[in-house]
């Protein structure tokens, strides 16, 4: 699996980002995406593991899965002082190391701007979900003010080279309703930690219900 997916700059980068980042508002935001979770989770493109604090004790069990060999590493480590059981993985979110309907929730945190497929992702979410699990997310949009979004549009020939294979302009709100999900909440917000961030400043935090 982690041959597919292979970004040590960025990597690296994101890593080295990510305290800076957290500290200016991203670690509310996590708290607020996983805010009253229960029961066995799994958490697509877990990253270095930044979500791991966050978790709630009502949240049984975690399976994190990140494909890049660097980040699985970090992720690990933050594993181990975890308040609940995170248990990291290889993986794909386009095939999800999980049986049918077997879980009870899904996060996705500022990563289905970089899966390859995001249709297929968001199919495998709604097949390892039980049928009243739910769908956490926490991402960078695209914009609904026209000229933020044509902004987004015109770097998007380029941006996935520097973001480790993000997409600054997908309407990731609009694919999750289109894979069979109802939207049940949805908060818009812009967050720019810095100015060269602009393209990604347009963020949701989410829950949706597979429908």
């Amino acid at each position: 699996m982690s041959r597919d997916v292979h970004h040590p700059l960025f990597a690296r980068l994101f890593d080295r980002m990510a305290e800076k980042t957290e500290e200016q508002g991203a670690a509310e935001h996590r708290d607020r995406l996983l805010a009253g979770l229960n029961g066995r989770v799994l958490e697509v493109g877990a990253g270095n593991g930044l979500n791991f604090p966050h978790y709630p004790a009502t949240a049984s069990e975690v399976l994190a899965v990140e494909p890049e060999d660097y980040l699985r590493a970090k992720a690990e480590q933050a594993a181990e002082g975890a308040p609940i059981p995170i248990r990291v993985v290889d993986g794909l979110a386009e095939r999800l190391p999980a049986d049918d309907a077997s879980l009870d929730a899904v996060v996705a945190s500022l990563v289905l701007c970089s899966v390859r497929d995001q249709a297929t992702a968001l199919a495998e979410v709604r097949r390892v979900l039980r049928p009243d699990g739910e769908l956490r997310f926490y991402e960078h949009v695209l914009s609904q003010e026209p000229g933020v979004a044509r902004l987004q549009n015109a770097v998007a020939w380029f941006w996935p080279f520097v973001g480790g294979g993000c997409h600054p302009n997908r309407d990731t709100v609009d694919s999750i309703a289109q894979a069979g999900f109802e939207i049940e909440r949805c908060e818009r917000f812009p967050f720019r930690p810095s100015a060269l961030m602009a393209p990604v400043a347009p963020h949701v935090i989410g829950t949706a219900s597979r429908a």
